[in-house]
Order: structure tokens, then C-alpha cells, then sequence
């Protein structure tokens, strides 16, 4: 199956104290404060996910300009077979920057539905982000309107990469083991916007779009220790060309690691952009 088969609609994300729309029916309960043991783990819950969404957003803030909205689904992927997120709320938020656009995961450092105990953590404690100049005319929306965005190549390469992350469980041990990771991304030809929008230099003949994963560092503090349960990480993905996947698969971490720092010398960085060539 195609990582991108799923249809999606535009899911408003009201103000902090309201963060969440898609546990309303689980988590909104009429009496927070019944005696029913499950009422006050939800509210609990409830209180968690508003005060990791409220951090989160100071963050990208002081980043950019973040729009109210973010993109979002009418039904969570997780109910209809697609990958699961520690909650059912899987979103991203686009932060607008100068004369660049980030898209960022918000939902893989939510707490975990139904789990309790002392060793509760943020989820995945990871959250993941694209930061592109390069997203076309069509598929960005003025301020104010984030729905064009899901017509563009971001918003499905982000998307895929999180379904794969959050498959794994997370990618926390992995990084702090590699450092910079890489993914291939198949059926490149499946997905219409990626296939429309990406030059064909990004797309290797086997039909496979390359990414690196926590690499190259970005320009901005990537980590949160005031998140409420345990600290999270903004962690970069970078597309990287069809010449430069074949040698990541050739040459494995030490390749990653030497592709990241062409990157840098470079003066791309973590930044994906597609007028670029290849610097392998």
C-alpha cells in the first residue's frame, strides 16, 4: 500500500485551553469531577496534552510566526488502520519564517492514551519538522489559511516519515545512538504531490525519496526541557538528493555523517531546498 493513500481534511486547533479536538469524545466528560476512577485520569490527561501543546507553542513562537490552525484529520489515522501516535490527535503545526515555511509534527510527544504510572513520559519525546523555501505558489496558504498546505510535497514527506517513526516506537534510542539517521521513502510516483512537485533529481530510479533524520543541526534551541512530563526534542528531516541516498546506502553512518557536513560547508543546513545540486 502507498504511503499516501489516506485522504485528510483540515482539523482547527482552538485556542490552548481547548487544545485536542480529536479526544473530544474521550476526554470531554460533562462531570471532570465524578467519582468514577477513569473520570479524573482523563481530566488529568486532558491537562497534560493542553500543557505540552502550550509549550510547544511558546516554542515554535520564538521560532516564527505559527498559524492557529493546524492540519489534521476528521478521523485519526489510528482508527482506520494507519499508524498509531501516543494519543489519537496526529497534526502539524506550520510556523511560518522569513521566506521559509516549517511544517512540524504536533502530536508524538503527547502523553501515552490510558497509561499511568511514575515513569509516564511525553510520548515519543520527539517531535519532527521540514523547514523548505520551496513549497509551490499553490500549496500555501495565506496567512491565517494552513488547508492549501496539504497539497504540498512537505506535508506528505512529513507525513510518511512520521507514520515510520512512530511504527518504530519512537526514534529516540536510534539518534542518540547514530546521531543522523536516513529513511527511504518508496512509491515516490504514488503520491501526487511529491511526484508533481519534487525535480527528479530528488527521486532515484527505483522511485525512492531519501531523508536524513536529525541532521544537519538547525539554528535554533531543539529542545524542550519544560515539557510537562519529561523533555522532548525538535528533531530536522532533510531531503536529500537521489546521487546523495545512493551514497548514504552505499556508505552507511559514516556516509550520514559526512553527507551532513557537506551539507553545513555547503551553506544548506537543515533546510531543504529544491533548486539545489546535489553537493555529493
Amino acid at each position: 500500500m502507498s504511503f499516501f493513500s489516506q485522504l485528510f481534511d483540515r482539523l482547527k486547533k482552538p485556542a490552548p485551553s481547548a487544545i485536542g479536538d480529536t479526544h473530544a469524545a474521550d476526554t470531554a466528560s460533562p462531570a471532570l469531577d465524578s467519582v468514577e476512577p477513569t473520570a479524573d485520569a482523563e481530566a488529568a490527561n486532558l491537562a497534560l496534552l493542553e500543557a505540552g501543546a502550550a509549550c510547544l507553542e511558546r516554542h515554535w513562537q520564538a521560532v516564527g510566526t505559527c498559524e492557529a490552525d493546524v492540519l489534521g484529520f476528521a478521523i485519526s489515522p489510528s482508527f482506520m488502520g494507519g499508524p498509531h501516535w501516543p494519543s489519537t490527535r496526529q497534526a502539524y503545526r506550520i510556523v511560518r519564517r522569513n521566506e521559509r515555511i516549517i511544517l512540524a509534527t504536533e502530536g508524538l510527544s503527547d502523553p501515552f492514551d490510558g497509561v499511568q504510572g511514575d515513569d509516564l513520559g511525553n510520548g515519543f519525546e520527539m517531535e519532527l519538522f521540514i523547514e523548505t523555501p520551496d513549497i509551490p505558489a499553490h500549496a500555501q496558504g495565506a496567512a491565517g489559511d494552513v488547508s492549501p498546505f496539504a497539497d504540498s510535497w512537505t506535508f506528505e514527506l512529513l507525513r510518511c516519515v512520521a507514520g515510520t517513526v512512530a511504527d518504530a516506537g519512537g526514534y529516540g534510542s536510534r539518534l542518540e545512538r547514530y546521531g543522523v539517521l536516513s529513511l527511504e521513502l518508496p512509491g515516490v510516483s504514488q503520491s501526487r504531490a511529491m511526484s508533481e512537485q519534487l525535480p527528479a533529481h530528488f527521486v532515484s530510479t527505483d522511485d525512492c525519496a531519501g531523508v536524513l533524520i536529525g541532521g544537519p543541526a538547525p539554528d535554533f534551541p531543539t529542545r524542550l526541557d519544560d515539557m510537562p512530563l519529561s523533555p522532548v526534542t525538535l528533531v530536522p528531516v532533510v531531503l536529500i538528493t537521489a546521487s546523495e541516498l545512493d551514497y548514504v546506502r552505499n556508505g552507511g553512518a559514516q556516509a550520514r555523517e559526512d553527507l551532513a557536513a557537506r551539507l553545513n560547508a555547503a551553506g544548506l543546513g537543515h533546510v531543504s531546498h529544491l533548486q539545489r545540486a546535489s553537493v555529493i
